[in-house]
C-alpha cells in the first residue's frame, strides 16, 4: 500500500520514521512518500519537503512567512492529489496539518488517520470539531487523552502506548556506559526552535553559571538548528555544545533544565531530575490565560501524565533566572526535592506502559486499510 506522511518538526520526524519501519513489517509492498526530515528518508520513499521548510513558530514569524507556508500546503495538497495514497498519516503539527486533512476528506476518499494527537486537550479544544468531520482513525501516545476524547467528546480512539518510552528503553539497552565528561553533568534542553531557544536559553546559561566549577553544563543542540545559531548565546560562558545527541546527553545527566515539550517526558524517562522552563513575551498576560482559558493545570507531559506536580514548571510569572536556580539546586544530589521527583518518574512509568507504540500502531493501520479495502 501508498502511505503519504505528513510531519513538522524533529520529534515527528522520529516518530514517523519508527512507525514507517513498523508498517515495512506488516505490509512488504509499503511505499512512501512524505513531508518529513533525514531519519524518514533513511527508512526509504520519497521526500517532498524537508520539514525544517515548514517549522514556523509564533505569529510574527507564520504571518512574516505565510507567502512560503499556503505555497508549500498548496505544494502538499496537489502532491496528494496526484500520488493517490491509499491513505494520509499526519503526525502532530496540527496548525499544518488539520487544513490538509480538510482538504483531503473534502476532495477525496482517500482514509486520513492522525498519529500523536493534536494537543487540543490545553489549547484550542474547537479543533474538536474538524477532527471529528476530518480524521477516519486517531491514534493516541498519551494514557490521558483516551478519557478527554471518549468519554468528553464521544469521539473513539486507539491508544497504542507511548512511543517515547520505548526509544528510551531501546536506547539505553543498546548505548556503552562510557561518560564524556569527568565532572557530573547538568543539561540544557532549550527547544527545537528559535524562538524558544532566544527566549528560554540566556536565562539558564545565567541560572547554571554558579555551578560550572563543579559541574558540566552542556546544551543539546537540536538538529533543525545550526550550530552557528547557539554561538551568540554561548559567548563568555563554560557551556558545552552537543548537537544531536539529547539521548546520550541525557544518560548521563545529573539533573536537567528542559523547555517544555516531548523532552520534558525524555527526561523523565531517564530518570533525569529537571526543573521546566518556558519564557513567555507578557508574562502577566499568559498567566492570567493560564488560569482562566487554557484547559489543563499543567504544560509539561509528565505532570499532565501523573496528573500531579512532579517537576516544577516556571511559566510565564514564574520564569526567572533565581527561580531557576532555586529549583534547580533543591533537585541535585542531596537537594530537598531529588528523591520525589525521581519517585514520581516511576508512576511515569507505570501509567504510560511498556507496549511498542510504533508496532502497535502499524498493526492497527494496515488492519484497518485491509478491511477497508476488502470492502
Amino acid at each position: 500500500m501508498k502511505y503519504y506522511l505528513i510531519v513538522g518538526e524533529a520529534s515527528g520526524d522520529l516518530h514517523a520514521s519508527h512507525l514507517m519501519q513498523s508498517l515495512k513489517k506488516q505490509d512488504v509492498h509499503a511505499e512512501f512518500r512524505f513531508f518529513g526530515g533525514d531519519m524518514m528518508a533513511a527508512v526509504g520513499g520519497t521526500r517532498v519537503k524537508h520539514y525544517k521548510d515548514l517549522a514556523y513558530m509564533g505569529f510574527i514569524p507564520v504571518l512574516l512567512h505565510l507567502p512560503t507556508i499556503l505555497q508549500n500546503m498548496k505544494m502538499c495538497q496537489q502532491d496528494i492529489l496526484q500520488w493517490q495514497p491509499d491513505v494520509v498519516i499526519l503526525v502532530d503539527y496540527p496548525g499544518f496539518n488539520l487544513k490538509i486533512a480538510k482538504f483531503v476528506k473534502a476532495n477525496t476518499k482517500i482514509p486520513v488517520y492522525y498519529y500523536i494527537s493534536p494537543k487540543i486537550w490545553a489549547w484550542k479544544e474547537y479543533r474538536i470539531k474538524n477532527i471529528k468531520r476530518d480524521v477516519d482513525e486517531m491514534f493516541s501516545i498519551l494514557p490521558f487523552e483516551v478519557d478527554f476524547y471518549e468519554k468528553k467528546h464521544h469521539y473513539p480512539i486507539h491508544y497504542v502506548g507511548n512511543p517515547t518510552a520505548q526509544e528510551v528503553r531501546e536506547y539505553m539497552e543498546s548505548s556503552g556506559s562510557a561518560r564524556d565528561s569527568e565532572r557530573p553533568v547538568i543539561a540544557l534542553l532549550a527547544g527545537s526552535r528559535k524562538q524558544e531557544i532566544k527566549d528560554n536559553l540566556p536565562a539558564m546559561i545565567a541560572a547554571t553559571r554558579h555551578l560550572a566549577t563543579d559541574y558540566d553544563i552542556v546544551l543539546a543542540g537540536a538538529p533543525s538548528i545550526e550550530p552557528a545559531y547557539y554561538q551568540q548565546f554561548l559567548q563568555d560562558s563554560a557551556v558545552r555544545l552537543v548537537i544531536n545527541e539529547t539521548y546520550k546527553l541525557l544518560s548521563q545527566a545529573t539533573a536537567a533544565l528542559v523547555t517544555s515539550g516531548t523532552a520534558t517526558l525524555e527526561t523523565a524517562m531517564f530518570r533525569v531530575p529537571q526543573v521546566v522552563c518556558y519564557e513567555t513575551p507578557i508574562p502577566t498576560v499568559i498567566a492570567f490565560l493560564k488560569k482562566h482559558f487554557i484547559k489543563v493545570k499543567y504544560i509539561s507531559l509528565v505532570n499532565l501524565i501523573a496528573d500531579r506536580e512532579v517537576v516544577p514548571e516556571l511559566v510565564a510569572d514564574t520564569f526567572s533566572i533565581e527561580n531557576i536556580r532555586q529549583h534547580l539546586e533543591s533537585i541535585l544530589p542531596g537537594g530537598t526535592e531529588r528523591q520525589a521527583m525521581l519517585d514520581g518518574y516511576e508512576e511515569v512509568h507505570r501509567r504510560l506502559g511498556d507496549s511498542h507504540a510504533p508496532d502497535v500502531a502499524a498493526q492497527q493501520i494496515y488492519k484497518l486499510l485491509s478491511n477497508n479495502q476488502n470492502i
